[in-house]
């Protein structure tokens, strides 16, 4: 598969995480495009205008398409996802201070300033439910209650151990935290969700959102049964 050397089972994954987190929906593949060479010649352009967290629950429910710069419709995540420099309102702090978020201008700015984003060469983004994916995607999203995403965590820790710190500032979720994050960190993020997220994507409120780098995605399909099914969980 272009783009990586191996070529994992992405529907037996899917099929995996589905039985385990008992998951409403698909894990959606998400891949970024720098060239319109990279985007298979199957795929077709989303036709409507809407949010990446909105194509992410499109995907979620079986979609299968790319979109361009015109086609994201929030200034915020098309920034985020490398298509366009942030814009000014955003650079300041104005944008989500006068939204309410903060009490100066100030701590609105240095969020922003802490918010994951990707290189600005962005061409495109290709998204797909995981099990329907012929192209390699960068990420994996998942949307899932907090049960499930406990799982996931346990998963995640289950060969190594450690601790997990995730990433997030209550914006931006599905854009920057579940999507820029994990790919240029190389780990896996869980985020609470925004509400930009909640009140245009379709995201439940008793759903959370995580991002994995596509690179662990056979590791986790491969131990998450163990993990949910021993001894010490919850059943």
């Amino acid at each position: 598969m272009e783009g990586m050397k191996s070529n994992p089972d992405f529907a037996a994954i899917s099929a995996v995480l589905k039985d385990n987190l008992d998951l409403t929906g698909s894990p959606v593949a998400v891949r970024i495009a720098t060239s319109p060479d990279q985007i298979p010649s199957n795929i077709k352009e989303i036709e409507e205008t809407v949010r990446h967290c909105k194509m992410i629950s499109l995907a979620r429910e079986g979609q299968v398409f790319y979109a361009t710069d015109a086609k994201h419709q929030c200034g915020g995540g098309a920034w985020a996802l490398g298509f366009r420099s942030k814009s000014e309102s955003l650079r300041t702090g104005e944008h989500y201070f006068r939204l309410g978020k903060y009490e100066s201008i100030s701590s609105s700015r240095r969020t922003m300033e802490s918010v994951p984003n990707l290189p600005q060469e962005t061409y495109a983004t290709i998204y797909a439910p995981l099990e329907k994916a012929e192209f390699a995607p960068n990420v994996v999203l998942i949307f899932a209650k907090p049960k499930a995403m406990l799982k996931l965590a346990q998963t995640v820790l289950f060969r190594l151990g450690g601790r997990i710190y995730p990433q997030f500032s209550g914006i931006q979720s599905v854009c920057s935290d579940a999507t820029a994050y994990p790919l240029l960190s190389g780990k896996p993020n869980f985020s609470l969700g925004c509400d930009g997220s909640r009140k245009f994507s379709g995201i439940a409120d008793e759903e959370m959102v995580a991002g994995l780098p596509v690179e662990i995605l056979a590791e986790i399909a491969e131990s998450l049964a163990t993990v949910v099914n021993a001894a010490g969980s919850k059943k």
